[in-house]
């Protein structure tokens, strides 16, 4: 098995340095980068399968580079601020970050909330699970309403037959709507129903519906999520 390749983009060389040194205790490859600029570049060069971003930096900042790095790519990000502020906290979320880190941080919490993210995109079994090596039992089990379908252990989502590219919260609040298409959930269901990695709001919530409605659209695929206006959300005809 390959080991994972983390990107650590942050402008304080103690900070990468602390950071490596617990990325590859846990068995991962690291790279680094000083801002979110070369962090851009870097990640052209190596395909890494998750960046821990500071948010704070010259030239380009996290948030900044995030934005970018959103318009073409769902490669997941590990937030790290050294403002203990929930602004910033829910910009990070809304923007496309996986999770968020505050400083000063234990590594050990650090490592643990990498292999969180990684283990909820499923890479391993997608790589590992090719149509010609799957063991005989194996059997894809698959949710659908309408347009819209996930298969549950190789974590992919379609419209119709248009792959969809979800980051691990997306689609676990869509796996979450889709196991049970007439129910309208409240904000406090979602956050308390394990969709979210982190501690986040009502506002973080929205976002997320947000881009995930906006990714179908793209795609084709209206009223894939409905707003039940005063009590939260249901999945839609999905038509």
């Amino acid at each position: 098995m390959n080991p994972k390749k983390i990107l650590v983009v942050d402008d304080d060389p103690h900070i990468r340095e602390v950071i490596r040194f617990a990325l590859e205790k846990a068995g991962m490859q690291v790279w680094e980068a000083e801002n979110g600029q070369a962090g851009l570049q870097k990640i052209q060069a190596i395909s890494p399968d998750l960046v821990v971003l500071d948010i704070i930096m010259p030239e380009m900042d996290g948030l900044e580079m995030c934005r970018e790095l959103r318009k073409s790519s769902e490669l997941p990000i590990l937030f790290l601020s050294s403002r203990d502020d929930e602004i910033d906290r829910i910009i990070g979320l809304e923007i496309g970050g996986d999770d968020y880190v505050t400083k000063p941080f234990s590594p050990r919490e650090l490592v643990a909330r990498v292999n969180v993210i990684l283990k909820r995109l499923g890479k391993q079994a997608q790589s590992s699970l090719q149509p010609d090596a799957a063991p005989e039992d194996f059997q894809v089990r698959k949710l659908r309403h309408g347009g819209v379908s996930l298969e549950i252990e190789t974590h992919c989502a379609f419209w119709r037959e248009e792959a969809i590219i979800l980051t691990a919260t997306e689609f676990n609040l869509l796996h979450t709507l889709l196991k049970y298409p007439g129910r309208v959930y409240t904000r406090d269901d979602l956050i308390e129903g394990g969709v979210f990695s982190d501690v986040v709001n009502d506002r973080t919530v929205d976002s997320h519906i947000r881009r995930l409605r906006g990714k179908y659209a793209e795609a084709g695929g209206a009223n894939v999520v409905e707003t039940v206006h005063g009590v939260g959300y249901k999945l839609g005809s999905c038509q």
